[in-house]
């Protein structure tokens, strides 16, 4: 494992009977990260959550955590992680204050420290005023809160969240958002959604699935608005496609029609001032040059719309 990273998954698969849920996922976390897991319903994202969390056991590969394998050492990686499904494993009869301390008792902490773990996951989750309040009485936003604060309460250097703001409404979905960028300053966490605004607004790297597979893993910044993914351009006079293609930075060209072109650029470059200079060198007659940023919408539906055969359709069908 190297060595600054929380949490690694290595050629994770998952088969139920024939179909294939999940296929060669390969995940590495550092401290402090924050990685969006996107992907349409079925991709298989929550199965990958499930198995990082130690929930499902992989058909194949195996998770690291902080340093502990989960398959050989599952208690000891399983105190270095914190889990919330979709659906939170709350005790509606319960008062959030007895719900916490069942789950700091659950999860071994010492008699002594129980209180100060119940009560550093109620500051933190901003729950210490509905402490007495029976945990089915609270809104869908403040049962996530708790959720959310069964999964930290043990201090876990990993925390996984599955789908933490469905159901909510607007005001409660800010919230959540901006508890889970405090709660990634110390720790490092593994974000599940299929909505790319939420992925945008809290998260540091994007990971896309389809199929069961990733197929996508890159920094938000590299993925969302920041680089050239290609240059629309316009000339009076039809232009040399073949000197065109030659220009540093150029990974392809498609004709619109006579004068206009979409130039697909190398990631990274940004080949716009020699396009210009070439036009002018050659007597084409610019007219028109702007470019189009990859925005995570583009990326998203680039790597999801593809046609899938059999195969494939059957292990989308068979992921959650």
């Amino acid at each position: 494992m190297t060595a600054h990273n929380l949490l690694e998954a290595n050629n994770l698969c998952c088969r139920y009977g024939p179909h294939r849920a999940v296929t060669a996922v390969n995940l590495a976390l550092k401290k402090g990260e924050i990685l969006g897991l996107l992907g349409q319903n079925g991709a298989g994202k929550s199965t990958t959550m499930k198995m990082l969390a130690g929930v499902l056991a992989p058909t194949e590969g195996h998770v690291i955590v902080n340093g502990i394998s989960l398959a050989e050492q599952p208690r000891a990686a399983k105190r270095q992680l914190g889990y919330l499904p979709e659906q939170p494993p709350l005790y509606p009869e319960l008062t959030v204050l007895e719900y916490l301390r069942f789950c700091a008792e659950l999860r071994k902490i010492p008699c002594k420290a129980r209180a100060e773990a119940v009560n550093r996951a109620m500051m933190e989750c901003d729950l210490q005023s509905l402490s007495t309040r029976l945990i089915g009485n609270l809104s869908k936003g403040y049962q996530q809160r708790c959720g959310i604060a069964q999964a930290i309460i043990h201090r876990p250097a990993v925390v996984i969240l599955d789908e933490p703001t469905v159901g909510l409404d607007p005001i409660q979905i800010r919230s959540i958002r901006e508890l889970i960028r405090t709660l990634g300053s110390e720790r490092s966490i593994v974000l599940s959604s299929h909505i790319l605004a939420e992925v945008q607004t809290v998260c540091h790297r994007v990971a896309i699935m389809h199929n069961g597979r990733l197929v996508y893993d890159e920094q938000l910044s590299v993925a969302d608005n920041n680089t050239i993914g290609s240059v629309l351009v316009a000339f009076a006079r039809t232009p040399d496609v073949n000197t065109l293609a030659t220009i540093h930075g150029v990974a392809g060209i498609t004709a619109l029609d006579e004068q206009r072109l979409r130039i697909d650029v190398v990631s990274g470059e940004d080949p716009r001032a020699a396009i210009a200079e070439t036009a002018v060198a050659r007597g084409w007659g610019l007219t028109e040059l702007h470019a189009e940023f990859h925005t995570l919408e583009d990326v998203f539906i680039r790597y999801t719309a593809r046609d899938n055969d059999a195969h494939d359709h059957h292990a989308a069908g068979a992921a959650t």
